[in-house]
């Protein structure tokens, strides 16, 4: 295991901006490919995004073993190490023992910070989830970004009850995806007015969640050039121009997130076409894309052109 030492230790205020899931690349035999992963992190770098995150939804992580995992952990902070980014990776164990295991093994890699996806598998009740969530914040130092996506598992939890973790636990910032999300962040920051949120959600709600106080956005990976552009517009307060090139990008990732499988494979295979990765394999099971869908690709990408050239 990779032992960096973590020198400059981030606090919960340094977790904004662009934050893109990590997307997985395979070989066209379903092998995870390393040389991809590699290449395309580098190119991450050249975006200019503030952060970057391994293992969320976006990097499948569900269809990954645990030796893939810690090659993968290894590749991701040594690639991101000394640039001027934060490096998270999110914890998905379902277990409560596990998943403080590994929070603590991530944190000792070098992670920045953390993502928790809490468990959700068979519903456990909100008292176990809170106690599963506090377990985790307890045993590490680094910001936790406490990941609530009700669509994908299920599990309502009140904004209450983060309130009351963060409370308790100094390190516990927020990704809210709920959809939409608007309402549940104005609720969470009306109890915790210093709440750091950012939303997920491939950025749908991007521009409302800045409006009423989010602090970022963590979409797929593929473009992040116009999460930027429009972070960038929106910081500099031309909110209007945000705006509207939000709107653009909203033409077409509003289809896309009918289902998390979907937009999935369509992030791959925007990272193929701009020749990012080597392949767009999904394992299976996984979304197959249309001859429209991929005619959509080529619009997008001849739509945004400039943007994603740097031009």
């Amino acid at each position: 295991m990779n032992t960096n030492v973590q020198t400059n230790v981030k606090k919960p205020q340094d977790i904004f901006g662009i934050n893109p899931i990590a997307a997985m690349p395979f070989t066209a035999q379903g092998n995870v490919d390393l040389n991809s992963f590699k290449t395309m992190l580098e190119h991450l770098i050249t975006t200019g995004c503030h952060g970057v995150t391994l293992f969320g939804i976006a990097s499948e992580f569900y269809k990954l073993n645990d030796a893939e995992k810690a090659q993968l952990t290894d590749i991701f902070i040594s690639t991101l190490a000394d640039k001027n980014m934060y490096r998270c990776i999110s914890v998905t164990e379902h277990s409560t023992e596990l998943a403080v295991k590994q929070a603590k093994s991530y944190q000792e890699s070098g992670a920045d910070c953390l993502m928790l996806l809490p468990p959700f598998f068979l519903k456990p009740d909100n008292a176990q989830v809170k106690a599963h969530i506090c377990a985790v914040l307890q045993a590490v130092d680094v910001p936790v970004l406490v990941q609530y996506a009700p669509t994908e598992t299920g599990v309502p939890i009140p904004a209450e009850q983060l309130a009351e973790i963060s409370k308790e636990f100094p390190n516990a910032v927020f990704k809210i995806e709920c959809n939409p999300p608007v309402e549940y962040i104005q609720a969470l920051l009306t109890l915790l007015p210093d709440a750091v949120i950012l939303n997920g959600y491939a950025g749908l709600y991007m521009t409302d969640v800045l409006s009423v106080g989010g602090k970022g956005v963590m979409p797929g990976c593929s473009f992040t050039e116009v999460y930027m552009s429009i972070y960038k517009l929106w910081i500099g307060g031309d909110h209007e121009a945000a705006n509207s090139l939000h709107q653009r990008l909203l033409e077409y990732i509003r289809p896309w997130m009918e289902s998390c499988e979907y937009i999935i494979q369509v992030e791959k295979t925007i990272l193929h076409k701009r020749g990012i990765i080597t392949d767009d394999y999904c394992r299976k099971p996984n979304f197959a894309l249309s001859q429209a869908d991929e005619s959509i690709i080529n619009e997008f990408l001849k739509d945004f052109d400039n943007i994603l050239k740097g031009a």
